[in-house]
């Protein structure tokens, strides 16, 4: 029996192969070892040629973390600590839309968080570190067991809205890791369900009129804690006509 197929973006990067320079389309196998463990079969989506017939074959998409969205999607000027990818924005943004108009299965992990902001006409503060005071969303040298790169991760706490998705998935509190200095200022048309009880940073956001659009700000692929790549199996799965995704022994 196949396996609900789950999108992934990815971006293009120019690396090194056999000693020559070639742009390559990238993704951290975190992402794909994360959907086959939960049931799903992972497929990358690149950003050289957007468009939306893609979503067409999938039963559920995840957007991938990487950098910074372009502010003038909700009319800010940039900050200098702001890098964009103006390629991928635009593909991502495309796919995002189009994916909560189909009602799709969506998860959204650290940027892909914030391109479900973005896409549903929120905000996003651009430089953390100017608006809570500290860099701990994104080094905290040696803290986070949870991270494969101990080194480069924060680690904090969240709390989540009683009766939410979020609540229902994940509990009512748990610790996560995080690697960040854009996050989510005005959600847009989701809901935020999840903070950082610190800063009040917003860790998770959904949209409970969809069958599954919830968007984490942390790194789970990283972690041994696959919850929420298992819930968007499940959801694919269900769209899918299929039976509930096995999860890897």
């Amino acid at each position: 029996m196949r396996r609900p197929l789950i999108g992934l973006t990815a971006y293009a990067q120019h690396v090194q192969y056999s000693g020559n320079e070639l742009m390559a389309g990238m993704l951290p196998m975190t992402y794909v070892r994360a959907v086959h463990a939960t049931g799903g079969r992972a497929v990358l989506i690149t950003p050289d040629d957007p468009g939306t017939d893609v979503l067409e074959s999938l039963d559920g998409i995840m957007f991938s973390g990487g950098g910074d969205i372009d502010p003038a999607y909700w009319g800010a000027e940039p900050h200098p600590a702001t890098d964009i990818d103006p390629a991928r924005d635009t593909a991502e943004l495309m796919l995002m839309k189009a994916a909560l108009e189909m009602d799709l299965p969506v998860l959204g992990v650290c940027r892909g968080q914030q391109v479900m902001a973005v896409a549903g006409g929120g905000s996003l503060h651009q430089h953390l570190p100017d608006v809570i005071g500290h860099d701990r969303h994104r080094a905290a040298p040696g803290t986070d067991p949870l991270a494969a790169d101990a080194a480069a991760y924060g680690r904090h706490d969240v709390v989540t809205k009683t009766g939410s998705r979020a609540h229902a998935l994940l509990g009512g509190h748990l610790t996560v890791n995080s690697f960040h200095h854009q996050a989510v200022d005005d959600p847009g048309t989701f809901t935020p369900t999840g903070w950082c009880p610190d800063d009040q940073v917003i860790e998770i956001i959904e949209d409970p009129r969809r069958t599954f659009a919830l968007g984490v700000q942390w790194h789970p692929e990283r972690t041994g804690d696959l919850r929420v790549f298992a819930a968007l199996a499940e959801a694919a799965a269900r769209r899918a006509g299929l039976a509930r995704p096995a999860l890897a022994a």
